[in-house]
């Protein structure tokens, strides 16, 4: 129990610290190195994420990218993040907060 407590403050504190944008709108054409590359003019780009879906081999079309500390900012004011032709929706990713509905049974007084 209190390992799953601390496990979750751990994802909250580093959610909070990390300056991470989460991308929506991206183009099926558009691969993660072309994504980084778009991100890199507003600074340094620590990694790039864009997840496939197993049975179709495409990516989500959506992504996270994680600077190093104020590109953020800068890459979050420019307003025509345009990619193949499509503009991508950028906004900064929330930190995940611990609701109640996401206890286990074992933290529950029954």
């Amino acid at each position: 129990m209190a390992a799953s407590a601390v496990r979750g403050a751990m994802v909250l504190r580093t959610d909070i610290s990390r300056p991470v944008v989460f991308v929506r709108k991206i183009p099926g054409t558009v691969a993660s190195s072309e994504l980084r590359e778009h991100f890199a003019r507003f600074g340094h780009v620590r990694k790039c994420t864009v997840p496939f879906d197993e049975e179709t081999g495409f990516h989500k079309g959506m992504g996270w990218i994680h600077f190093s500390s104020e590109e953020l900012h800068h890459a979050l004011q420019w307003e025509n993040h345009v990619i193949d032709g499509v503009k991508l929706h950028v906004q900064p990713q929330k930190p995940k907060a611990l609701q109640e509905d996401q206890t286990s049974d074992e933290e529950r007084d029954f």
